[in-house]
Parts: structure tokens; C-alpha cells; sequence
């Protein structure tokens, strides 16, 4: 099937490969940037032609903009969401964003008889707030927001599914809505403007990370995470109302990554650290640095979540971990935003 689909934050990560395939499967797109300046770059980044690929600026926390964006839309993939490297000193920096801009994008999808929706959640939304014994996560999970502690865009991504959920139960019962919940989403890029997933595998390569932290990612392609989304806007309505969807092809600990990076790419990986970081080491960097805060709380746990309900449902493998994992690299240095 094909029709006219808008796809939500164009310029970022998952939608842009989420807009490469939705082309290729004949869809014409619609997407939001917040500034029309970046259209040019975005539309050579993932193609289309001005027939099959259109640009609206919008913003997550205005009104401006999103009735045109949605005018013609029978199918919605809401991927816009901020998620910056560091800690915001105010958590609602980011979940007044996500969850306003999420009641916004279903709001105006309503409004302009969208049938289906396809929320770009996450398994922050899934899996933090537990003790280190539980390290086992599936849809059925939700994080624990009474939890202390929880990074603020832990808190926005729960806040903002959950209320999608509320609202559609309460404004829009016929809307064919699911979630789709990646993990740390790796694979190749096409740009400068990097995930945090992404910049782990940069820092890792470049040396600023002279150390291995004792933590571990949930990983999958961003390729697959595309997919996701696109099968979830092409399937029968039984298969996807109300669904989560969590994306992850499985779990590796940091100094994996190192050693696939050492393993794969022989010389280029000379940067790649090879020592552990004592937790002790990682507990005072938090201090002045924010993204060491964060990853202080998930020293020595580990988190599997299952991407096994996606590949049930819809049929397809994942890119393995550490696949993906390389091709981030390789793709890193051959686009010249990593020196080695």
C-alpha cells in the first residue's frame, strides 16, 4: 500500500531513514523541520522530489504549521522529539517537548482524519527505574517514574507515551495508534548532526573517551527501526491498534563494543580505549560532566529488552549488534567526522 504519510522532526536520525524507505516504497511524504532553511540539505540527504517529498516548518511546542503539514495525511509516524547529549538542569526542558509536541502531532492528525499513528517512543519508556536484578524487559514493562534519580529524558519519553495513550483513549478511540520503542539506535549515518547513541561510537574512536565505563546498550540499526515504523504504518489495523513495539536486536557491554571496533577496523580503531574505567573515576567526572551523570546510575546493569514481539508480528531479523556497531564507525570516518 502507499498513500500520503507525514512523518514528523525530517531533519533527525530514525526519520530521515524512516523517509528514504517510505519513498521507496512509492509513499509520498510530508515532514516537519522546524526551520525551512535546512530543506535543501535535509532533501539531498534522503531524496524525493518536490511531487513525492514536501517540507512544512513546525514547531513541537506551537500551533503554526501542523495543519498544513497534515492536510492530505491518512498515516502519521510522529518521530520529532529532543534529545540532546547532555543533562538539562530543568527536567521539564524535555518533557514539557515531548509530551506537549506528541499531544500536538495527534491532535492535528485527528483533525485531519489520519487513520493511522505511529509514535516513536523508546525502551526508556520500558526499562529503568528497577533494581539491578531485573534484567529482563518486554512491551508489558513500563519504567517506574517513581523511581529516584531517573534521567530527565527517561522521564519525557515515559511521560509522553503515556500520555498518547490517555488521549487516544479519551479523544480518538477509532485512531489506529501503536509505539514503536527502540533502544540505542546505531548504524550508518549521512550527516553531522549525531545521535547520542552515535557519539559514543565517535568518542570512542576520536580517544576522548580514554577509558571503558562498566556499562552496557541495548543496540539496533537504525535501518530496522525504519522498517519498524514503516510496517507498522502498512499493516492491517488488528496488528498494530494499541501496540508497543520495542526494536532491539540485543545487549552489548562497552568494552564489546571496543573490542568489535579493535577487531573490525584494525588501524582506524588505534584511538579505541582498552582499559576499564573504575566506577570510582566515573562517579567524580559526573560531577562536570553531564553525560558521565547519566551514566553513572547504569554502572554494572543489564538491560534486555526483547525485540522479539516486532520481529513475531511483522516478520523480519534484525542487523546483528555488532554489525551495526562497525558500519556506525566505518561511516563515521568515511563521512570525515572522525579523524584517525
Amino acid at each position: 500500500m502507499a498513500g500520503t504519510v507525514l512523518v514528523t522532526g525530517g531533519s533527525g536520525y530514525i526519520a530521515g531513514e524512516t523517509i528514504r524507505q517510505l519513498l521507496a516504497r512509492g509513499w509520498t511524504v510530508n515532514t516537519t523541520i522546524r526551520n525551512l532553511a535546512r530543506e535543501a540539505k535535509v532533501r539531498a540527504e534522503v531524496g524525493g522530489t518536490p511531487e513525492t517529498l514536501r517540507f512544512f516548518a513546525a514547531d513541537l511546542m506551537d500551533d503554526a504549521g501542523w495543519a498544513e503539514a497534515n492536510a492530505g495525511c491518512t498515516h502519521v509516524a510522529h518521530v520529532a522529539s529532543p534529545f540532546p547529549l547532555g543533562m538539562p538542569k530543568d527536567a521539564d526542558e524535555l518533557i514539557v517537548p515531548a509530551r506537549e509536541g506528541t499531544l500536538r502531532a495527534l491532535r492535528f492528525a485527528k483533525d485531519a482524519g489520519a487513520t493511522r499513528f505511529v509514535q516513536t517512543s523508546s525502551a526508556a519508556a520500558i526499562a529503568y527505574g528497577y533494581p539491578p536484578s531485573k534484567t529482563e524487559f518486554d512491551e508489558g514493562d513500563w519504567t517506574n517514574m517513581a523511581a529516584p534519580g531517573l534521567p530527565p529524558y527517561i522521564k519525557s519519553k515515559t511521560v509522553a507515551e503515556r500520555a498518547a495513550r490517555e488521549w487516544v483513549a479519551a479523544n480518538a478511540s477509532g485512531l489506529e495508534f501503536c509505539s514503536v520503542n527502540p533502544v540505542g539506535v546505531f548504524g550508518p549515518v549521512v550527516s553531522d548532526d549525531l545521535s547520542t547513541s552515535i557519539e559514543l561510537v565517535k568518542r570512542m574512536l576520536d580517544g576522548s573517551v580514554p577509558m571503558i565505563p562498566r556499562f552496557g546498550i541495548g543496540g539496533v540499526d537504525v535501518r530496522d527501526v525504519a522498517l519498524l515504523h514503516v510496517l507498522a504504518l502498512e499493516a492491517p489495523a488488528d496488528k498494530v491498534r494499541g501496540e508497543r513495539f520495542a526494536a532491539s536486536a540485543g545487549f552489548m557491554w562497552a568494552a564489546e563494543m571496543a573490542e568489535a571496533l579493535r577487531a573490525e577496523l584494525g588501524p582506524q580503531a588505534a584511538k579505541v580505549p582498552t582499559r576499564p574505567m573504575p566506577d570510582f573515576l566515573v562517579t567524580l567526572l559526573s560531577f562536570f560532566m553531564p553525560e558521565m551523570k547519566q551514566l553513572r546510575g547504569e554502572l554494572g546493569k543489564t538491560k534486555r529488552v526483547s525485540g522479539e514481539h516486532a520481529r513475531d508480528v511483522f516478520g523480519f531479523d534484525y542487523v546483528p549488534v555488532r554489525q551495526s556497531i562497525v558500519e556506525t564507525a566505518r561511516s563515521l570516518i568515511a563521512h570525515g567526522l572522525v579523524k584517525v
